[in-house]
């Protein structure tokens, strides 16, 4: 059976109740692609990372506890809540949006109303597909009672919520993601270096049959190009071993291991953000350029995968402000927005491989065990393959 095939739940009302490791605090960082010598194209931004794009926060909740057997409704758990606010959590301002699915096996709330009005209200969050529901109504009492709304007896809220499947190593039919836990990822959010790999809702994700999760990446256009900032967020949990390549060079084929799906399963989430001032129908030129990101690693966009994306713009401030009759815009011609696109790609595909070197090797759910991308047999086929950069 898929993992995305007929799924069976179950209500389970387990006498006593593990405790379960919940984290907010940002952990130490690991290692990233560049450091280990993956060459890429472009120019980063300072942290290499979505916050590089300025208003941006990003906070996470990891949820990890037990061991051995499945039990639903007790554990193992491995999973988590992601949150990503384009203008900072303490903003009340949406931003200009457009969202793109390659593949729809999935599902990412409130895309309708982001495609009919072109604006994004509030944070874009992530977890495990189980839990998209309660994380959604946690958003609604999140703004309540932060105030967010003008009027809490006329206002209401389409939040952004989506979403991939770690039933592998999780017990995702225990629902162990609770509205505090989304309220933690949220109160988390901040600016600056952000942590990858087994984090926020990447906690069990798997990505090419290796350790998924978290990653991100930006790219700096140079200033012939306007200067902007692009950057990426990913959720990865798809694709099988043999199709993955890292910096063109054939890393599933080479690094042999167990195989875990038997056709090419699972799901990404890509988050794109961008303080270059574009309109809606142009954001959603810049999320169908994810598909050339993953594309350069392999991926297929199988029938069972949900690669699901959103991209925003900070520009134009106040432009969503209801209380403003008119507003004056700036949107970059279509004809300049090239380096845009090439940014995305070259952001997207550095972002998966970040997490996946971030990742590190995870056992859950009745003993799976999910191994990490070996860092010295990627810089060895890397080597191999004369695709090895210079580490500075």
């Amino acid at each position: 059976m898929s993992r995305r095939g007929t799924i069976f739940l179950w209500i389970f009302f387990a006498a006593s109740m593990p405790a379960i490791a919940q984290t907010s605090a940002t952990p130490s960082r690991n290692a990233r692609a560049r450091e280990l010598g993956v060459p890429f194209e472009g120019t980063p931004g300072p942290l290499d990372a979505i916050t590089d794009v300025k208003g941006v926060e990003v906070g996470y909740r990891t949820l990890i506890s037990g061991e051995g057997k499945l039990q639903v409704g007790v554990g193992p758990v491995r999973t988590g809540v992601t949150a990503i606010f384009p203008r900072g959590k303490e903003a009340v301002d949406p931003v200009f949006a457009g969202w793109f699915t390659e593949n729809g096996n999935g599902e990412m709330t409130g895309t309708t109303w982001v495609e009919e009005s072109g604006f994004l209200y509030g944070p874009v969050m992530i977890t495990n597909t189980h839990s998209v529901g309660v994380v959604r109504d946690a958003v609604i009492s999140w703004q309540l009672k932060h105030g967010t709304p003008t009027s809490a007896d006329d206002w209401w809220s389409l939040p952004v919520v989506a979403e991939t499947w770690d039933g592998y190593l999780n017990d995702i039919n225990g629902f162990h993601v609770k509205a505090e836990d989304a309220f933690a990822a949220m109160d988390d959010a901040h600016s600056g270096a952000i942590a990858e790999g087994n984090v926020g809702g990447g906690t069990g994700m798997i990505c090419f049959e290796f350790k998924g999760g978290t990653g991100t990446a930006s790219r700096q256009l140079p200033e012939k190009a306007g200067g902007y900032t692009v950057g990426v967020l990913v959720q990865c949990n798809f694709g099988t071993r043999h199709l993955l390549r890292v910096a063109g060079t054939p890393v599933g084929y080479e690094i042999a291991g167990k195989p875990i799906w038997d056709d090419d399963t699972g799901s990404i989430i890509v988050v794109v953000a961008t303080d270059a001032p574009l309109l809606p129908n142009q954001m959603k030129r810049i999320a169908k350029r994810v598909t050339l990101g993953l594309g350069r690693l392999g991926s297929i966009s199988g029938d069972e995968s949900g690669d699901i994306f959103i991209a925003f713009s900070t520009a134009n401030a106040g432009a969503g402000l209801e209380e403003k009759k008119s507003v004056a815009l700036q949107m970059l011609p279509n004809d300049r927005m090239d380096a845009l696109f090439e940014a995305t790609v070259q952001a997207t595909e550095e972002a998966v491989v970040n997490a996946l070197v971030a990742a590190q090797t995870m056992t859950g759910a009745d003993g799976h065990t999910v191994e990490a991308l070996p860092h010295e047999r990627l810089h060895e086929i890397l080597k191999r393959y004369n695709r090895l950069a210079e580490v500075k």
